[in-house]
């Protein structure tokens, strides 16, 4: 097989029979090419759905979720319906103490989100209105904040000692200070009161679901300034990787509804939102993805591959009494057979490497159409070397086995009968 592969003349006749069933070559050709193709398309394309929520997500805790105070919506031990609810900073040591699967709970507290009025910020001349985020370091732990050198984050002595501090967004330093300005160690004004900048946090998609213009100060100095008591307005919260998330969700509620004296199947008394869920099911569609490119793409690939057994069925019917010559005239059985064979690789490879060309060539025009796209979950959609290379493994491997048949049957021709044929 090896010699006969370096074989000038074989691959001149490999050549010449392909030049005399022009059409139906590439017809057949293109079958397996369109199946490599869109395996290699819509791998491609899962990957990119997934690689965009890892952008989108890449900053805050897979596993986490957000949970926040409603109204009752059934009457219960002597509740009226529409009683309004309100978490307190004590609820997280209760769900902490509850519920093991929690890793990390952090209260929140904010203004000028979800409807409430931005309070004013002030810096000599210049100032505006931006949305101010009272949290704890823990926080830190669920959405990780990137924040420029020389700069930090809240930390725990600035919630013990009700610090006057701020972490800022950097469109925030835009507009307050000027560009040649260190903000670091400077001070501006929130809702009339002096605080110390103590870092810029920069503005990354993914890191959270704040902006790039919100303002952070400890949660302790958020509740003295705004008057908030031990009121929270919400709660981040993050399980262990290996806890179901859904049944954390669940079991963060049932504790909230005894905690809270709200009926057990009171689904309105508690609002949240499962970040870990939205995980799930992406990764659960992209799963979908590479199963429905795998069988579409081998099924495909598999009928191409079954049309170029069949042309070289035909040729090798055509060719029989060229083949009872070359029999005639020395050429041996196991010559005959390395020829059909190689001939029935070359034409699958050479349609695998077209399709993975192809493939690729529409995933780079995909990637350049959403390089910039930040409001869709979509980047770079590319296809593992791996999934690559095992489509030309499987090109080889169908090639040979497909071959075996026409070249099975040129060299059960016997020559003296070959020659007859007319």
């Amino acid at each position: 097989m090896f010699k006969i592969l370096f074989d000038r003349d074989t691959w001149q006749e490999i050549f010449g029979s392909i030049q005399k069933n022009r059409l139906r070559t590439i017809v057949t050709v293109v079958g397996v090419l369109w199946g490599i193709f869109i395996f290699i398309t819509l791998s491609g394309a899962a990957k990119g759905l997934d690689n965009g929520f890892d952008r989108q997500f890449q900053n805050v805790a897979i596993n986490s979720m957000f949970l926040w105070a409603q109204t009752t919506s059934i009457p219960y031990n002597g509740f009226k319906t529409g009683r309004s609810l309100q978490l307190k900073l004590e609820d997280a040591q209760f769900l902490n103490n509850r519920i093991a699967e929690l890793q990390y709970i952090a209260p929140r507290n904010a203004i000028g989100v979800f409807g409430s009025s931005a309070p004013s910020v002030v810096r000599n001349n210049k100032g505006g209105n931006y949305s101010i985020y009272g949290d704890y370091p823990i926080f830190t732990k669920i959405a990780t904040k990137y924040i420029y050198d020389g700069g930090r984050f809240i930390n725990q002595a600035d919630i013990d000692q009700v610090r006057k501090v701020c972490v800022i967004g950097e469109r925030t330093q835009s507009e307050l200070f000027e560009e040649d300005e260190n903000p670091i160690g400077d001070y501006i004004r929130i809702s009339g009161v002096y605080f110390q900048v103590i870092g810029v946090h920069k503005f990354v998609p993914g890191g959270g679901f704040e902006s790039d213009s919100d303002i952070f100060i400890p949660f302790t100095t958020f509740r003295n300034l705004y008057n908030t008591g031990d009121n929270v307005s919400w709660f981040a919260l993050a399980a262990y990787d290996d806890a179901d998330i859904l049944s954390v969700e669940e079991d963060v509620k049932n504790a909230m509804r005894v905690k809270y004296n709200v009926h057990p199947k009171d689904e309105r008394a508690f609002g949240s939102f499962n970040l870990g869920e939205i995980f799930n099911r992406v990764i659960g569609f992209s799963k979908g993805m590479n199963l429905l490119s795998l069988v579409v793409g081998i099924a495909t690939i598999l009928a191409g591959i079954i049309g170029i057994g069949n042309i070289l069925l035909i040729s090798v019917r055509e060719r029989t009494k060229e083949l009872g010559i070359r029999r005639a005239l020395g050429a041996t059985p196991n010559e005959v057979r390395s020829q059909i064979i190689l001939e029935s690789i070359f034409l699958s490879v050479s349609s695998g490497i077209m399709g993975i060309v192809l493939g690729s060539f529409v995933l780079a025009i995909i990637n350049a159409l959403t390089a910039n796209n930040s409001t869709f979950p979509y980047t770079n959609p590319t296809v593992p070397l791996t999934y690559v290379a095992g489509a030309l493994l499987l090109m080889v491997t169908l090639g040979t086995l497909i071959g075996l048949i026409p070249a099975q049957r040129a060299v059960s021709v016997k020559p003296i009968d070959a020659l007859r044929e007319e």
